[in-house]
């Protein structure tokens, strides 16, 4: 199957944080593939009516159809391009994302059948989602985890002596800013030095709100707005700390990178995250809006630097796995068949 169609939310050009429709599309093309996408529309009437529209006219040419599901309104999208593909007679898979898709399950079990029971494969993306789907789907499901090209990142091994905590993420309240700037504030009574930038797009329009809140807890954090890869991958290297403070979340690819990068990551065990990282193994994790607990995890990394450095080397030891060079052979098994 050389010919595909990716179903997803297309957002980047219009500001939004690269998707794997992005990201592993890119992939598939310099790998041989022919991939034709639907949709960058911005308004969701319009990016469904483009989905639809470019499933139909792509029909007779293509092998097979991608399709994003993720767990929120976006997921009404695959219950119809899922239905539309089988109507066409059209080989799907389902790439799993979202942290709340166990939730999705429960909460509507009839559309989840029409969508995975039809799909010719699922795709997991986390241990997280594969044991949530395992019960009912176990046939066609398989593991495949988001990747990155790890040669693009260069590793630094860091000393912390003050914390320099770098947050990567759109500003939506599911990925609750507000906890890394609360973090931020309480450091800095401790050390004076600490520096918090926040990198992202203001997805909700939330930036004047954190940036406001700052202002009221009396700190100055940096506000990059979204930045490409390369922009903030650069960045990074004045950083020693990542911040992941999110409510809900699956395998994040910003917390990937970290990894690779060498910046120890200190997060909410939340999701699929206990699955992908591992207290005082390859990170350090709290609970869910746990800003207290947060700034005692980043003063242990000040203070132990053999934790920090094993933290580190381990986490870009594991990361490894989820380089495309290795996770590429997953996709072509999946698609010769």
């Amino acid at each position: 199957m050389k010919n595909l169609l990716y179903i997803g939310n297309k957002l980047a050009i219009h500001g939004n944080t690269a998707t794997s429709i992005e990201t592993l599309g890119s992939f598939l093309e310099s790998e041989g593939y022919h991939l034709t996408y639907a949709s960058s529309k911005k308004n969701k009437i319009a990016r469904l009516l483009d989905m639809i529209f470019v499933t139909i006219k792509s029909s007779k040419r293509v092998d097979c159809v991608l399709i994003d599901v993720y767990s929120t309104q976006n997921f009404w999208y695959s219950v119809i391009i899922s239905q539309l593909c089988r109507v066409l007679n059209l080989k799907y898979i389902a790439k799993l994302h979202g942290g709340n898709l166990p939730n999705r399950l429960k909460r509507s079990p009839f559309w989840c059948d029409l969508i995975f029971k039809n799909a010719f494969k699922i795709s997991a993306p986390s241990q997280y989602l594969m044991i949530a789907f395992q019960s009912k789907f176990a046939s066609n499901l398989m593991y495949i985890p988001n990747s990155v090209e790890i040669a693009n990142y260069d590793f630094l091994n860091r000393e912390i002596s003050q914390p320099k905590l770098l947050w990567v993420r759109s500003f939506s309240k599911i990925y609750n800013p507000k906890m890394a700037i609360t973090v931020f504030s309480e450091l800095k009574k401790e050390f004076p030095n600490a520096e918090l930038c926040m990198v992202g797009p203001d997805k909700e329009n939330l930036i004047d709100e954190c940036k406001a809140f700052a202002e009221s807890l009396n700190v100055e954090v940096t506000f990059t707005g979204k930045l490409s890869k390369e922009e903030w991958i650069e960045l990074s290297k004045n950083y020693s700390v990542f911040l992941n403070t999110t409510h809900f979340d699956n395998t994040p690819i910003s917390v990937i990178e970290a990894m690779a990068l060498g910046l120890p990551v200190v997060s909410t065990n939340v999701g699929g995250i206990p699955f992908l990282l591992e207290h005082e193994e390859n990170a350090l994790l709290v609970n869910d809006n746990d800003a207290q607990a947060m700034v005692n995890a980043i003063k242990l990394l000040v203070s132990d630097t053999n934790l920090t450095k094993n933290i580190i080397q381990n986490a870009r030891n594991y990361i490894e796995d989820f380089d495309w060079e290795k996770v590429k052979y997953k996709w072509f098994e999946i698609l010769k068949s």
